[in-house]
């Protein structure tokens, strides 16, 4: 089999670690999404798509035009970026989904509301270095407007939480699991603990299948907050995320692209 990635970082940890089991019998090859041309090569068997950049989404679509398999889609990595059109699919699905508002540009929002309990207010678009915070009150709201005048938010109501996020991810049926103290907490972004499967709450691990059948993800992260008693809160949903330091990822990443690469043939 050809296995293709779409990534300017073929060194990533999961990656790597995915073409070394591949290798020994399949051929890999990384694209960087910027190179010009990429498109046109002989097709691989499959393709995994680790990068959002608008260069990566078209090769994407290019490559699927010409009747590739695509991990993820480019459609479905693209939902993931909108996080007003991430929401709405989400609880129009029926999925715990915080309730999300588009407010526009940060600024000129901001100049006038007046939150009466606190929010988390984050970048309509996903990416690297985007906003994500949390404001108590107008004065921290102003404050948030000032550094970000003109960045297009969302914004969350804040659910009280242990201040832990649950950072659960998937590659096929298979869910990983950990701890991480979430950055809107008091000690800001700390350190990330694995969780074994029987650690999750009941029904946790089939609803992170779930948030994949609804979003057309094969590779994704779920984001869960806690807010009491075991009942889940999503607050974010991720494209093929990095899975580091999570045993058999690997092994599942490569098994999944080989069962994609021969579904595609047959």
């Amino acid at each position: 089999m050809r296995i293709g990635l779409i990534t300017p970082e073929p060194g990533h940890p999961l990656l790597a670690d995915t073409s070394a089991l591949l290798a020994p019998e399949h051929e890999v090859e990384a694209l960087d999404p910027a190179a010009v041309g990429g498109a046109s090569r002989p097709l691989a068997d499959v393709y995994l798509l680790k990068s959002r950049t608008p260069h990566a989404l078209e090769l994407a679509r290019n490559l699927e035009r010409r009747g590739a398999p695509v991990v993820n889609t480019a459609a479905a990595t693209a939902l993931c970026q909108d996080r007003t059109e991430m929401a709405g699919l989400a609880l129009r699905a029926g999925l715990p989904f915080a309730a999300t508002r588009t407010v526009g540009a940060l600024g000129a929002w901001a100049s006038t509301a007046r939150p009466s309990a606190p929010v988390v207010v984050k970048s309509r678009l996903s990416r690297r270095g985007d906003l994500v915070a949390r404001a108590d009150d107008t004065a921290g709201l102003r404050e948030l407007a000032r550094q970000w005048p003109r960045e297009p938010v969302v914004v969350q109501p804040y659910a009280p939480n242990n201040g832990w996020d649950h950072k659960l991810w998937a590659i096929g049926d298979r869910v990983f699991s950990a701890l991480r103290r979430s950055e809107l907490s008091p000690g800001g972004r700390g350190p990330t603990h694995p969780l074994a499967p029987g650690e999750l709450p009941d029904g946790w691990a089939d609803l992170v299948r779930r948030v994949g059948a609804v979003f057309a993800l094969d590779v994704y992260g779920v984001d869960i907050i806690d807010t009491g008693g075991g009942t889940p809160l999503i607050v974010d949903v991720n494209a093929f995320p990095g899975i580091r330091g999570q045993s058999g990822a690997p092994e599942a990443l490569a098994a999944l692209a080989l069962r994609r690469a021969a579904a595609g043939r047959a």
